[in-house]
């Protein structure tokens, strides 16, 4: 293997130590607990909101969550493996047959709606009882 992707791969490993990184795609409803320094103090916020879209290249893998704020359209685009990102956690898996939902920016509405997936909730749920036993 190439000596750069060696060196990544540990930076990803060491980067990811304490993480529970959850297995999501475009689609699917996020929440997002970023921690937020103000002055001397530093405290979690949560961003909910649409991944639309997810770029996979390696230690630069980064994640858009788009949410509705107000009526008006607000994106934000999360690095993945950021020690600022504490923890992502899958609220809702959603059908899609895009990679990119960039055209859910000029749907409003019902119209901006994306389908459950049934099948990977119900797969989810039997995986996440069969953990627990």
């Amino acid at each position: 293997m190439n000596i750069l992707k060696e060196v990544e791969k540990e930076q990803i490993a060491k980067l990811t130590e304490g993480k529970d990184l959850p297995a999501f795609k475009p689609g699917d409803t996020l929440r997002v607990h970023t921690k937020v320094k103000e002055g001397d103090r530093e405290r979690i916020q949560v961003y909910e909101g649409v991944c639309i879209a997810r770029k996979n290249d390696g230690l630069n893998s980064s994640f858009t969550v788009r949410k509705i704020s107000f009526g008006e359209g607000v994106e934000r685009v999360f690095p993945l493996y950021s020690p600022n990102v504490a923890k992502i956690e899958v609220s809702r898996i959603g059908r899609v047959r895009r990679a990119k939902l960039y055209f859910l920016r000029a749907l409003r509405g019902r119209s901006a709606r994306i389908a459950d997936d049934l099948r990977a909730a119900q797969k989810a749920k039997e995986a996440a009882s069969s953990e627990e036993k």
